[in-house]
């Protein structure tokens, strides 16, 4: 059953841009690109360039890294050194896949270094993506304790940028 009932005596088409809007709503997308043959639609969402993410915050694993060692001890060698272990305390990770800026300009200061105080809505770092500069903020309270990116590096979704003490 539409969601609109008028939906159904609209063209596919207009269903179409019109799912995709909610699409757009739904996941806070700033612009669709959809290519199926010769048809193109291309939406856009009318706005700033700089805009707020929400920070994405996990705790940092306690019991995690000695289950790892032990499976890790059981699997054959492998090419690359493992990962230290994290240090005890909260992590900042990348809500969004982009390219990590320490600072707003290659020649201004980074926002957060090693022992800075931040709170919830500190900017620590930029992430562009698609040409759109996302200023990420802290999410939390506390004190920096490890910086876990080089600048100009790409991010994933979800992988930690900096370590941090709670306040």
């Amino acid at each position: 059953m539409p969601e609109n009932p008028t939906e159904s005596s609209e063209p596919r088409d207009v269903r179409t841009i019109r799912h995709l809007v909610r699409l757009m709503k739904r996941y806070d997308l700033t612009a669709i690109d959809i290519i199926e043959g010769p048809t193109q639609i291309r939406l856009r969402r009318r706005g700033i360039e700089v805009v707020a993410a929400p920070p994405a915050v996990a705790t940092a694993p306690s019991a995690a890294p000695p289950a790892v060692a032990a499976s890790a001890s059981a699997a054959p060698p492998r090419a690359e050194a493992p990962a230290p272990a994290a240090p005890a305390g909260l992590v900042i990770e990348s809500p969004m896949v982009g390219t990590f800026y320490a600072a707003s300009a290659p020649d201004a200061p980074p926002f957060v270094s090693v022992g800075s105080v931040v709170r919830p809505d500190t900017t620590v770092c930029v992430i562009e993506a698609m040409k759109v500069f996302t200023e990420i903020p802290a999410g939390l309270s506390g004190t920096i304790t490890e910086v876990l990116v080089k600048n100009g590096q790409p991010v994933e979704f979800g992988q930690p940028l900096f370590h941090v003490n709670p306040a």
